[in-house]
């Protein structure tokens, strides 16, 4: 299998174990947070989806200076309204990724414009899902501080 299909692949599951959390949570939790320096449950959901936005401007090498995402401004309703309005940024992140070539996943070079960081596209890639998986991850402590049974995510 080639690094971009077992890229779009590990995608494709780390997200569909994240919903499968985020629709685990009662909606009358959506604000719950273990702190007040914390994002609540659904903000924490809306980090994860809008930044699909964000890695569609940084792997094709756009002008991040006056970053606003479509989210600006919107309220908050529901996981499952932030799923769908999420859902047109994420296949444009997908065909994105898809677009890339073997060769441009080893040579093209992303610098991460938060850190400053170097890495090859295919690097970076993997980072991204690591970055929802760590959120995922942050996520389940949630429900569990919540006393909310955690969905079965390993099948």
């Amino acid at each position: 299998m080639e690094k971009k299909a077992l890229i779009l692949r590990n995608f494709e599951e780390v997200r569909r174990r994240s919903i499968m959390l985020w629709n685990g949570l009662p909606e009358a939790c959506n604000y719950w947070k273990p702190d007040d320096a914390a994002m609540s449950a659904i903000e924490l959901v809306r980090h994860v989806l809008q930044a699909d936005y964000g890695w569609n401007i940084i792997i094709n090498k756009g002008d991040m200076t006056n970053y606003k995402t479509p989210w600006d401004g919107r309220d908050f309703i529901s996981v499952q309204d932030e799923i769908i309005f999420a859902q047109p940024y994420r296949e444009t992140f997908l065909r994105s990724v898809n677009s890339f070539s073997e060769e441009q996943l080893s040579a093209t070079t992303i610098i991460h414009p938060g850190n400053g960081a170097e890495k090859n596209l295919a690097d970076y890639l993997l980072r991204i899902a690591y970055h929802e998986s760590v959120h995922a991850g942050q996520f389940l402590s949630y429900l569990r501080a919540m006393k909310i049974d955690r969905p079965f995510i390993w099948d």
